[in-house]
């Protein structure tokens, strides 16, 4: 999966939308407001940051060494994964839906409303 196939995928999930909110080389991917999925535009690496049901996560880096604590976030809620390294598309999907679907579901009851409109 390159960056355009993850900036596509994301941005069609509901109420996704896509921000530069840390400057001109970091690409945000929002739910209804809420960082699901960040990568740096000016890396060499194609690594993205996504959030994580802490026991998953604490899995995930044990079982693939292409996935690490989140860089610059919080390690119990965030994983850094390598998305050169040669997982199957379908893992790297996956666990960008479990982002997604992480943070749909911290959100509040309103939003949650707002969001199943948009479904």
């Amino acid at each position: 999966m390159n960056i355009e196939d993850l900036r596509n995928y994301c941005l069609a999930k509901a109420g996704a939308e896509e921000r530069l909110p840390f400057g001109g080389d970091i690409l945000v991917f929002k739910v209804m407001g809420k960082m699901f999925a960040l990568t740096s535009l000016g890396s060499e690496d194609f690594k993205v940051n996504l959030k994580c049901d802490p026991d998953r996560a604490v899995e995930l880096r044990e079982e693939h060494d292409a996935v690490q604590p989140g860089y610059h976030m919080n390690k119990k809620h965030w994983n850094t994964v390598d998305f050169e390294a040669g997982l199957r598309n379908s893992f790297l999907k996956e666990l960008v839906d479990h982002s997604y679907a992480m943070v749909v579901k911290g959100l509040t009851k309103k939003l949650k409303e707002e969001l199943a409109l948009m479904e």
